[in-house]
């Protein structure tokens, strides 16, 4: 059951796979690494106990993840308060995720990490999620808002999220598999195997997961929109001997990655919605994702005798994608390319139109599939240093680090033209590489951070301060010159320097324990985007946290000042095909809300438990301003924002009896609008609210061995999570998986 407060790390960390992740990994944030073997569940500034962070920090770990044994990351994260999600693809593998009111759109407003190292195909250049490391294999996930996040940016609005990886386990040979197997050819596979001697530690390990996918392409009963994705890594540890007098560790990692995946942007009509919300039209039967990501990173940390800690990480990630995706169509056969929104603004306006996108003849080449080809790199090196240290009666945990890195976007891109003829797309020509794009943004980055955790009897006070100095570089290159021999036809640059304070303030008053802070947030603009803004924000929150024997409990508000909102135009929000990669200034903005959640375990004698838990968020987003903008309309001042429910809730409900668990999960998520505005919603700019019931359970065999079956959509719930950017989208339907794990 998910823990909802963060005082119940202890319990959390109670699993030797997160415990051996606490010791094996070099924890690294925004700000730099963090030692290795130091004991902190936060990748960045010592490892301490959440109950003690100045902040808000939430963990799900491995109990919670092999509860539902889900491989999905939004089933995961909908378990904490404060993490907005949309929905795309029924699988999670384009989440779109925010905290605290930030916008959502391919999670490019948060940090995201893998083991304390940026994860993001460009962190700084280009931060659209489209790689997201597999949650099927992840030992824990956490998530950190409020005035610690500015240990992490470079975006420190919403916060960060961190999925810790599986460690190499510390005592001795050990290894565990896993499989299930579900409805419409649902597969996920989770291996690994390694250990550790007094000197040496290796760790193979593979996840593999894929499905034949739940919607019909119009014409092809029998397509696969479906998807598959094979990861592989492996770790290897030298490190000193237990009884030698520091604490010594380098450690290597390697993996790889690929996702091969039928997915479309273009959803349905509201009336095709209401008849067959698993049906995808004949025009989008050529879209199709591909992508192959490699990490590469090397950790060293030191452990001195006096608890100094000194760790370094060298990381490098590269990431390669194409998505072919139907871009715009020739209607009428004029030679003119026309967008695809419009169909979907009024269907009844453009029966011809719509007609094509469902299957009927058109002109020749009158289809336009774009193959939206990227390669990214992202790399660097971060260090730190933690020294706990007393002056007088102040008991001071100091960190300093730092991060150099940099990344880069390469688009090379070029397009197909098909004809649709009884169905069915048929090739016409392609035109050379380069023709559609040909640019590059680049990112050079260097960051510190500075942290003093000073506790004075009851209180403790967390003062930092971050420091950001980017430049950011586009490159347009002639799109007659793929090779660029003739160098780029226009440089824009863009310098940024920025200094970020932070202060969070704990008082322990025994079963209670106050938390505030106040920090400032900020993200990056786009590269060559002179009339882009950074964003900017004043963060800040108030809380209590509550743990007894029985129950466990979190009260938090947030408020955040937006100076600048930043709007991210991207394809996934149906932005137009000149405007793509470019952002938009969005104003003044303010969001607020309050983050609540409570778990307990009552028992029956010895032999029966009933874990509960509930994790409620209310989040009010709005506009402080008039103003007009190609990607966020004609805005005033009280319009909401777009794709953040006001409401959301989690609620699990169980019982444990001996070797036998049985788990019952609600979401409920409400309406939300889909443009900017106040008032009541129209139909056809709203996402209608829902509640999804997952049933879980599981039977332990022996210590080793269990049989786990679970169903996702229990009842079967039809729901739309998107319209954007063409058309509606559904959620997943009803889900039937079981499985088996094996652990030595």
């Amino acid at each position: 059951m998910y823990r909802a407060t963060v005082s119940l790390l202890a319990l959390a960390l109670s699993s030797p796979a997160v415990a051996q992740s606490v010791e094996a990994e070099g924890d690294s944030g925004a700000q730099g690494g963090m030692p290795p073997q130091s004991e902190s569940i936060i990748v960045t500034g010592g490892r301490v106990d959440e109950g003690d962070v100045a902040g808000s920090a939430d963990i799900v770990g491995p109990e919670d993840l092999r509860e539902f044994e889900y491989g999905d990351v939004n089933r995961v994260l909908r378990q904490v308060p404060g993490v907005n999600l949309q929905e795309e693809d029924g699988f999670g593998l384009f989440p779109n995720i925010g905290l605290r009111g930030t916008p959502v759109e391919r999670s490019s407003n948060i940090t995201l990490m893998e083991d304390g190292v940026l994860i993001a195909p460009a962190p700084y250049a280009a931060p659209a999620a489209y790689y997201f490391p597999a949650v099927g294999r992840m030992a824990a996930v956490e998530v950190v808002k409020g005035a610690r996040a500015v240990a992490y940016g470079p975006r420190t609005i919403g916060g960060a999220v961190n999925f810790r990886s599986t460690p190499i386990p510390v005592a001795g040979f050990a290894g565990s598999a896993s499989g299930q197997y579900g409805s419409r050819g649902y597969y996920q596979g989770h291996g690994w195997v390694g250990g550790e001697t007094d000197n040496v530690g290796a760790l193979l390990e593979t996840f593999q997961q894929g499905s034949d996918g739940f919607k019909t392409i119009d014409g092809f009963p029998n397509a696969d929109t479906g998807f598959d994705r094979q990861d592989y890594r492996g770790r290897f540890a030298v490190h000193s001997s237990p009884d030698a007098p520091t604490d010594a560790r380098l450690e290597l990692v390697y993996g790889r990655s690929e996702l091969d995946a039928n997915e479309t942007y273009l959803g349905l009509v509201d009336t095709d919605f209401a008849a067959d919300p698993y049906r995808r039209y004949a025009a989008s039967q050529r879209d199709r994702f591909t992508g192959e990501h490699d990490q590469y990173r090397i950790t060293g940390s030191l452990r001195l005798i006096d608890d100094t800690k000194i760790a370094a990480t060298l990381y490098r990630n590269d990431f390669a994608r194409s998505w072919s995706k139907l871009q715009d169509i020739d209607f009428d056969g004029d030679g003119r390319f026309e967008a695809i929104q419009p169909v979907f603004d009024d269907p009844d306006a453009n029966p011809e139109a719509l007609a094509i996108l469902r299957g009927a003849d058109s002109a020749a080449g009158a289809l336009r599939v774009r193959n939206n080809n990227r390669v990214y790199r992202s790399q660097g090196l971060q260090v730190s240093l933690e020294k706990p240290f007393d002056t007088g009666s102040l008991r001071h945990n100091l960190t300093v680090s730092a991060r150099i890195h940099e990344d880069e976007e390469d688009r090379l891109q070029n397009e197909d033209f098909y004809s649709q003829t009884a169905g069915d797309l048929v090739f016409v020509r392609q035109t050379a590489l380069g023709a559609q794009a040909n640019r590059e943004a680049k990112a050079d980055a260097i960051a510190f951070y500075f942290e003093d955790r000073i506790e004075f009897g009851r209180l403790t006070l967390t003062p930092g301060i971050r420091y950001e100095g980017i430049t950011l570089t586009r490159l347009d290159y002639d799109r007659d010159d793929p090779e660029r021999l003739a160098g780029p036809t226009r440089t824009r640059k863009t310098n940024i320097d920025e200094w970020l304070p932070a202060l969070g303030a704990t008082y322990d008053l025994g079963n209670v324990r106050l938390i505030a802070g106040v920090s400032r947030g900020f993200s990056p603009p786009g590269p060559g985007n002179p009339d882009a803004r950074a964003e900017k924000s004043w963060n800040y929150e108030a809380g209590a946290r509550f743990q007894n024997n029985l129950v466990s409990a979190s009260a938090i508000a947030f408020y955040s000042d937006y100076s600048n909102l930043l709007g991210n135009c991207t394809q996934s929000v149906g932005c137009s095909v000149g405007d793509i990669g470019d952002q938009f200034n969005g104003g003044a903005v303010t969001a607020k809300g309050v983050e609540l959640s409570a778990s307990a375990t009552p028992t029956i004698g010895e032999a029966i438990s009933f874990p509960i838990s509930v994790a409620y968020t209310f989040t009010d987003a709005q506009f402080d301003s008039n103003f007009e903008s190609e990607f966020f309309g004609s805005v005033s001042a009280g319009d909401a924002l777009p794709y953040l429910a006001r409401h959301q809730l989690y609620a699990e409900t169980g019982v444990v009896y001996g070797p036998v668990s049985m788990t019952l999960g609600a979401n409920y998520v409400s309406k939300v609008r889909t443009e900017a505005a106040s008032g009541p919603i129209p139909v056809a700019e709203r996402v209608d609210d829902r509640i999804i019931f997952d049933l879980a359970g599981r039977f332990a065999v022996t210590d080793e061995v269990s049989l786990f079956a679970r169903i996702d959509n229990l009842l079967d719930e039809t729901y739309a999570v998107a319209r954007q950017p063409t058309g509606l989208r559904p959620g997943a339907p009803r889900r039937f998986v079981g499985g088996a794990s094996l652990r030595f």
